[in-house]
């Protein structure tokens, strides 16, 4: 693709959005058409370049999303379930790809967005780095390999300011290494451990989160027998790589037919 494409952010305020903003101000492909934030915050009104302490660059941050995504191709989204459903209507109702970075989503809430789907473009993903869809890949096929004598625990590690546990990545590595097994993983996830928790149940999957200091992001999914374990890791150091996955992701996504899609799909490595 050679076309610029107008994208707009959510969330513009956050540490991913001021990420985003920085890397489609990098891309000889994307133009910064619209920046949101909620009602009342601090930054609506002002230039963007400003509330962020730069240089002022013309683009006005908004509360009124709809607005916002008018003159837009995408929309760039790593904000919070109850916003993100009402950002894929509007996505829908203009016409443009909604990229979706959003963790912590229920089952009922994803389950939400069949309908925009239906009009949209929706590229959603836990996480979207190269690498940690590789991982996916790679677990699901090694869960496929060993049966349930392998117990599997996935441990995350994230910065003290995040807020939900397991992270969406975790989760997706746990949805994976459930698919491997032929199982789903509501039917087999260990994820409240405390106590007097009796032993493991054979055959669960298990998750352990650890926040702390300024940890970008770090997951390991264990794969532990008797007398062996296998281990497959994923380190982000850098937060920018989320970012331009999800530029990718937002480029991609142009001239799609409307569906949901995921950052396995924009990689040409979905089944």
């Amino acid at each position: 693709m050679t076309q610029t494409a107008g994208i707009t952010i959510t969330g513009v305020s956050g540490r991913m959005g001021q990420m985003l903003v920085q890397q489609v101000a990098e891309h000889a492909q994307t133009l910064l058409v619209g920046a949101v934030e909620r009602s009342g915050h601090d930054w609506v009104g002002q230039d963007l370049g400003v509330a962020m302490g730069g240089p002022a660059n013309g683009v006005i941050v908004t509360d009124d999303a709809a607005q916002a995504m008018r003159d837009a191709q995408a929309v760039i989204d790593f904000t919070a379930p109850a916003a993100t459903l009402g950002f894929a209507a509007m996505a829908a109702e203009a016409g443009i790809v909604h990229v979706i970075g959003t963790t912590g989503m229920t089952e009922q809430e994803i389950a939400q967005l069949k309908t925009p789907a239906e009009r949209a473009i929706i590229v959603r993903a836990g996480n979207m780095s190269l690498g940690v869809n590789l991982l996916t890949l790679l677990t699901r096929k090694v869960a496929a390999a060993l049966d349930a004598d392998f117990d599997i625990e996935i441990i995350e590690s994230h910065h003290n300011r995040k807020v939900d546990a397991p992270s969406g990545t975790a989760l997706m590595l746990g949805e994976a290494a459930a698919e491997g097994r032929g199982v789903t993983l509501a039917e087999v996830s260990d994820s409240g451990r405390d106590g007097m928790t009796g032993a493991r149940k054979r055959g669960d999957i298990g998750f352990s989160a650890i926040r702390g200091g300024d940890i970008v992001g770090e997951h390991d999914v264990m794969f532990a027998g008797a007398g062996e374990r296998i281990i497959l890791r994923h380190i982000a150091s850098d937060r920018a790589l989320f970012a331009r996955g999800a530029l990718r992701a937002a480029l991609w996504g142009q001239g799609r037919s409307p569906g949901e899609y995921d950052m396995l799909d924009v990689l040409g490595l979905g089944d």
